[in-house]
């Protein structure tokens, strides 16, 4: 750990802990991290313990001032009780977006003289992949004991995964309605669709780019970080109301052409629009909320 002293008048001293050699007089801009005071000589030695800005693990690092800040920004509450209740919302949408283009819309097809079946498959991957598996993404930081660089890796892992099913369920509505002779593109529920798979992209685009490979700067990272939580929870709200206003969109098509408002098939949609609201609020609450201690940074592998 290379340490300095001013000279030649006696003051603090500043540990740096990283390893590389500096040059005499060079100025280096570091995080302090604390301050050590010990009995040397009989006088009062302090000590000040800093790391580069530019050091690749800055970023892991954190005074007691950004920790209090970071405890700030999060409710007072842990995060985990609201990531079980999540997951189990997960699981029942799941089920009853199945269900509902399953059992009562017949099914699921991508080639199909039925051109009904090639639309279902539009509500099943947005539901499961942009909005399911998406908010899995954002609490797996705060649902996942593990090392930070292993929840980063999941979180970017299962955010590709959503978008990418996001855009396959995208593509089947473009093909039902190209082979069907509908109009593309006509109402909001479709226009906010295709903002919100582009924001998504845009944002998961930086992220990887930024916090993953070629990865920028820890001054980049640092203030980054606070926008692109906030950004992603913005577009995964608009993602959430886009999907149920989807729903809404698509049971009010049924019964306009002859389904009981009041039938099971309707209840059905309603609920399950209603579970994909409490989910998304449940993983909002769970990327605000405290997460829960980190595993120990041993090695071990991915």
């Amino acid at each position: 750990m290379p340490c300095w002293e001013r000279l030649p008048q006696k003051g603090p001293m500043m540990c740096e802990t990283g390893v590389k050699q500096r040059k005499i007089g060079e100025v280096l801009r570091v995080k302090p991290l604390a301050a050590l005071a010990m009995i040397d000589e009989g006088e009062l030695d302090r000590k000040i313990v800093a790391i580069l800005l530019n050091d690749p693990k800055a970023s892991l690092v954190n005074d007691g001032e950004s920790e209090r800040l970071r405890e700030n920004m999060a409710l007072g509450v842990a995060a985990l009780p609201f990531t079980f209740v999540a997951h189990l919302l997960a699981v029942a949408g799941i089920v009853m977006v199945l269900v509902w283009n399953i059992h009562f819309r017949g099914g699921l097809a991508w080639e199909a003289t039925n051109k009904n079946l090639i639309f279902n498959i539009h509500p099943v991957l947005m539901l499961i992949g942009l909005i399911i598996i998406g908010g899995e993404a954002i609490i797996s930081y705060k649902s996942l004991p593990l090392k930070k660089e292993v929840k980063k890796l999941i979180h970017l892992v299962l955010h590709a995964i959503a978008l990418i099913l996001g855009i396959i369920g995208i593509i089947a509505a473009f093909k039902n309605h190209n082979e069907s002779g509908i109009a593309n593109l006509y109402s909001l529920h479709s226009w906010l669709g295709i903002g919100v798979i582009v924001l998504y992209g845009t944002q998961w685009l930086y992220g990887f780019v930024t916090f993953y490979y070629p990865g920028g700067t820890s001054i980049l990272r640092s203030q980054s970080l606070p926008w692109h939580v906030l950004f992603g929870l913005i577009v995964y709200v608009l993602a959430v109301g886009t999907a149920s206003l989807g729903f809404l969109e698509k049971l009010t098509f049924l019964e306009s052409s002859g389904l009981a408002k009041y039938g099971s098939e309707a209840l059905l949609v309603n609920f399950t629009a209603i579970v994909t609201i409490l989910y998304g609020a449940f993983v909002v609450l769970s990327a605000i909320s405290q997460a829960p201690a980190t595993a120990e940074d041993d090695y071990a592998p991915i």
